[in-house]
């Protein structure tokens, strides 16, 4: 089943493409600064991040003497988890709002999927280049620890994916899954280190924390960003596992589902 799954998306890699092309350019179409809306938006919320936490709230980390670092660190998390968050909840719908496409044309119903998270990733490779941009200029660049940036990214996207498409699934027969999940991913972001140290949390809560996936990856990411240190290879054994879970269970239920799917959309 892999096999036959790598090959039809590869037939249909032209389709995939040109959705994503498609995709991004129906964002910003009929817009008076068209292409700049992706270099403004991500750089307005980094200038804040990095400027007003940072210099104007003198928000600071615990144990850290360095102005800037809260407002990396808060970027660090803030701007990879919107990757996150953008393949889960597009994912979501993406067999609902592709409804009409799915009845007319026969293509791999995996390439909505796939489409979905190149569309995210070309935005975040905007965002996180950006980023840089602003890290390089105020003399905060990472050193070679960038290196492992696709890494990182690759390990995030597997997860996603493979909840995702499960997600996307279960969205077609039942609706409430996605104010469900919109709560849930909620709730997910204040349980993931992401505008916090996890060292501030009591010694008891800590390891439950730990427990959750996104929590190594986003502190990998943290520490990448304001330390230039390479990832804790323990701390992302939990979101490697729980990407290549969701993966088979996602294909299962896919592959259960998929001849019923029509008929409910």
């Amino acid at each position: 089943m892999q096999l036959l799954l790598r090959r039809d998306l590869w037939v249909y890699r032209g389709f995939i493409l040109s959705s994503v092309k498609r995709e991004f350019q129906s964002r910003y179409r009929n817009s008076l600064l068209g292409a700049l809306w992706p270099l403004l938006q991500p750089l307005a919320m980094i200038l804040i991040y990095t400027l007003i936490f940072s210099q104007v709230m003198r928000a600071r980390l615990p144990g850290v003497d360095d102005g800037l670092a809260y407002g990396i660190f808060i970027c660090a998390g803030i701007l990879t988890w919107g990757l996150f968050a953008e393949v889960l909840n597009r994912s979501l719908a993406m067999f609902l709002d592709n409804a009409n496409l799915l009845k007319k044309l026969s293509f791999p119903r995996l390439c909505l999927p796939i489409v979905v998270a190149l569309t995210a990733l070309l935005n975040f490779a905007i965002t996180v280049g950006l980023f840089l941009l602003v890290l390089a200029l105020i003399g905060r660049f990472p050193g070679e620890a960038v290196l492992a940036l696709p890494l990182l990214v690759g390990l995030q996207l597997l997860f996603a994916l493979g909840l995702g498409l499960l997600l996307g699934v279960l969205n077609v027969f039942f609706r409430d899954v996605g104010q469900l999940f919109a709560i849930g991913l909620q709730l997910w972001f204040w349980l993931t280190p992401i505008v916090y140290p996890m060292n501030i949390l009591p010694p008891a809560l800590q390891p439950w924390l730990a427990l959750n996936p996104m929590s190594g990856l986003m502190q990998a990411y943290q520490a990448l960003f304001l330390h230039d240190a390479w990832p804790g290879w323990q701390q992302l054994v939990p979101v490697a596992v729980a990407g290549l879970v969701s993966c088979v269970l996602a294909l299962l239920l896919y592959r259960a589902k998929t001849s019923d799917m029509l008929d409910e959309l």
